[in-house]
């Protein structure tokens, strides 16, 4: 099988393990540069440039698109599925997921449990907003925002009337949450490979810290989650349609929460802390599926 990995580095962790599992198993991987891509929309013969020359047909591409690079990524991304390649995650499903207020409403409307969580436009509705998630201590986050850079905070009312102001006088775009406090600076990072929970870790926030990414210095462990997490994360995987998924869920009194789906999760924190060949199990799962224009959406998204 052929196998492109849309990826601007095959020195990241995950696209250099990637590579590692595809050519283990006897196939032929090349990794891509994303904004290196440049396409001809043609009804008849679309095509994939790539360095100067046309990309000779894939049959399967695994997208490693970085937050920043979404829109192009996901246009490169729909032309590799208007060829017919098969994509471990569709265009439209990362775009779904990469909208942080558009995945959270999905959520929503499927009864999945999430943190209570305000957004508004106009500075002069702040205090509603702030009383509707249940008052501070709250956390503000930008819908822009990754790997916890723009999550802040706001541990009283007049704190967190400070920082939505200010966020809002940038004109950028922002949500409110409840703050869970029984999860103690604590998440559970859920990997979803072909609708099954393939392996699971508690990241846990350093001391003085609630932020709990791995990329802010949160440390990860092993970690037995219960029927009802593993429910949650697959079921939450599957509503963005999503093959491939990183679910992050708060434990709270309520239940398990979902805080982020994320369409292009890591590999070095999941098979560092269990060992698992999470990159294999992603592999494998392509061989049993990836068919020429098997694509629900085919580039439609």
């Amino acid at each position: 099988m052929r196998i492109a990995i849309l990826s601007r580095s095959r020195r990241i962790y995950s696209t250099r393990r990637l590579v590692e599992a595809a050519k283990d198993r006897g196939h032929e991987v090349q990794v891509v540069d994303t904004l290196r891509c440049y396409m001809n929309i043609a009804s008849h013969r679309p095509t994939i440039h790539f360095r100067g020359d046309p990309i000779a047909p894939f049959d399967a591409v695994i997208p490693r698109i970085g937050s920043s690079v979404t829109f192009y990524g996901t246009a490169v991304l729909r032309q590799f599925e208007m060829m017919g390649t098969f994509p471990l995650n569709e265009s439209v499903a990362v775009t779904r997921s990469r909208d942080k207020l558009r995945s959270l409403q999905l959520l929503a409307r499927k009864g999945i449990g999430l943190p209570v969580t305000g957004f508004a436009y106009a500075t002069k509705d702040i205090s509603d907003l702030i009383q509707m998630v249940g008052g501070a201590p709250l956390v503000v986050k930008l819908l822009e925002g990754t790997q916890g850079i723009g999550v802040v905070l706001c541990e009283t009312k007049k704190a967190a009337e400070s920082v939505l102001e200010a966020f809002m006088g940038l004109n950028v775009s922002i949500m409110v949450q409840e703050y869970i406090k029984e999860a103690g600076g604590a998440d559970i990072r859920c990997f979803i490979v072909g609708g099954k929970v393939v392996a699971a870790i508690k990241r846990q926030a350093q001391p003085g810290e609630f932020r709990s990414n791995l990329h802010r210095g949160g440390s990860a462990s092993l970690i037995k989650i219960t029927p009802e997490e593993r429910s949650t994360a697959v079921r939450a995987a599957k509503i963005m349609g999503l093959n491939v998924a990183g679910v992050d869920l708060l434990r709270s009194n309520h239940g398990p929460l979902v805080m982020e789906v994320n369409s292009s999760p890591g590999l070095e924190g999941i098979e560092t802390a269990t060992g698992k060949d999470v990159a294999g199990l992603i592999i494998s799962f392509m061989e049993k599926n990836a068919q020429k224009n098997k694509t629900r959406t085919r580039g439609k998204g």
